[in-house]
């Protein structure tokens, strides 16, 4: 059998107070959870090491136990040893009914089943056997994206997503605040994994991207967008009124302006929640009339032999 130093697989040392403890399991546990490393068989054993090692470190009654073996025997963790040859007397194990653990040997030999306790390995007593001890554990974090659109995100906006896992599906509502960017994550309490035994639920962190709209393309947090104009008014220049994400601007375009060109108007662009805001760029489109009438007809023939 192989002797387990649950100390070494915590991190901790042996005079770590039990909040310690129970800080450095917390911590390793949401590294190596399954949820978080899918199909990863090592994450798997060490996250079934750590729930092992808190079995015993987090009860003072079995930490005090296992002290008092540690100090006698100085193995080394990974050490094998035969229990009988350490004092400790009718060593066999068997699950006691109705329990199940993924524990090693050495924990199911002195905690686990109806095995003897540790005590027997001091005074020779043999203890009433005791059932595996559920304890809390804390559900995993989740990820999730979603995709808004630059007005949506000026504003700020109720998003209701619906989430799905395994033959579960659950709808939750949330606010995207104003002003948020790019990339920005959105934390959502308790909305993760649930935890198990009275441990508390992960959390959700969705994650923002922006997505184009007709109106508006968004660039850091430069606004663009598209202006429509009829081949007289792009030769001549005009004025136009144009509505922005938060108010109405007259705009003049300069004669001559080409398909392509753009217009900026600064601090009309995107703001974000610090209030920093960037420039709205007017993007030039020259459109022809859908529908000629004769006398427009005989206008664009002039106008061609006069280029001409």
């Amino acid at each position: 059998m192989k002797y387990k130093d649950y100390y070494a697989i915590l991190g901790v040392n042996k005079t770590s107070a039990q909040a310690d403890i129970k800080k450095a399991y917390r911590m390793l546990a949401k590294k190596h959870h399954p949820d978080s490393n899918l199909n990863s068989k090592t994450s798997d054993e060490k996250f079934k090491e750590i729930n092992e090692a808190y079995e015993v470190l987090g009860d003072i009654e079995k930490r005090k136990k296992y002290d008092e073996f540690g100090n006698q025997a100085h193995f080394q963790n990974g050490d094998d040893f035969d229990p009988g040859q350490t004092g400790f007397k009718g060593y066999r194990y068997e699950q006691a009914p109705g329990t199940s653990n993924d524990f090693s040997d050495f924990f199911n030999t002195f905690f686990g089943g109806n095995a003897n306790n540790m005590n027997d390995l001091f005074s020779g007593r043999t203890t009433s056997s005791k059932r595996y001890r559920s304890f809390a554990r804390d559900g995993g974090d989740s990820e999730a994206e979603i995709s808004i659109t630059p007005e949506e995100g000026f504003h700020g906006h109720e998003m209701r997503v619906s989430l799905k896992a395994g033959a579960f599906e659950r709808t939750i509502s949330f606010q995207i605040p104003a002003g948020i960017r790019q990339g920005e994550k959105i934390k959502l309490s308790g909305q993760g994994t649930p935890g198990q035994n009275g441990g508390k639920d992960g959390d959700l962190y969705i994650k923002v991207n922006f997505s184009e709209d007709e109106r508006f393309k968004l660039n850091g947090l430069d606004l663009e967008m598209p202006l429509d104009l009829m081949p007289w008014d792009a030769a001549l220049g005009s004025e136009a009124t144009v509505r922005i994400m938060d108010d109405t601007i007259l705009l003049k375009t300069p004669p001559g302006i080409q398909t392509g060109g753009k217009i900026r108007a600064a601090g009309k662009g995107y703001k974000d929640r610090n209030g920093k805001r960037g420039d709205l760029y007017i993007k030039v489109r020259i459109v022809n009339p859908k529908v000629l009438s004769g006398e427009m007809k005989d206008l664009y023939l002039r106008m061609k032999k006069l280029n001409n």
